[in-house]
């Protein structure tokens, strides 16, 4: 097991795609504090715990949907739609044995997509910018999907599952 853990941090696909991983995972979890931010400033809150140290009539003020907030939590639930199945599918092609050069394509293509999205979404650039960056994304996420699937020995093992 050691063995293993060992030589998967000394191949070069793999620390690449964990390092990709990791830039997206971030850029997602940073979409919650952004969303609190966008709250505090706008004064728009979801919950009545949130405003329950108000008066009663700012409480009602407070208590509202904002555009901006609501831009915020739409890119946020756009990146769990599409980080977390690159995330998992990325990690499966990471140990299906790709070229370096190809998986490095497709690790920068996704990242850079999914940065230029949360900019197009958040920033509210005219389409086709964000319709453009993400589907760049699912483009390369089927991709790797693909390649994973069209390997021969899991080709084999689905098809002689039942055998």
């Amino acid at each position: 097991m050691m063995g293993c853990g060992c030589y998967l941090m000394e191949n070069d696909v793999f620390m690449a795609f964990s390092t990709y991983a990791a830039i997206v995972i971030l850029k997602m979890m940073l979409m919650a504090p952004m969303t609190a931010y966008y709250r505090l400033t706008r004064g728009a809150f979801a919950n009545d715990e949130d405003v329950s140290r108000k008066p009663a009539e700012e409480r009602k003020k407070l208590l509202r949907a904002h555009p901006d907030v609501e831009r915020v939590r739409r890119c946020h639930q756009n990146d769990l739609e599409n980080i977390i199945p690159f995330v998992v599918i990325g990690l499966l092609y990471a140990l299906s044995g790709p070229e370096l050069s190809t998986a490095l394509l497709h690790f920068r293509l996704f990242t850079g997509s999914r940065i230029f999205h949360t900019i197009a979404y958040v920033g509210a650039l005219p389409q086709p910018s964000r319709g453009l960056s993400w589907m760049l994304g699912m483009l390369v996420t089927f991709s790797m999907a693909y390649r994973v699937l069209s390997k021969k020995h899991i080709l084999y093992l689905v098809l002689n599952i039942n055998s």
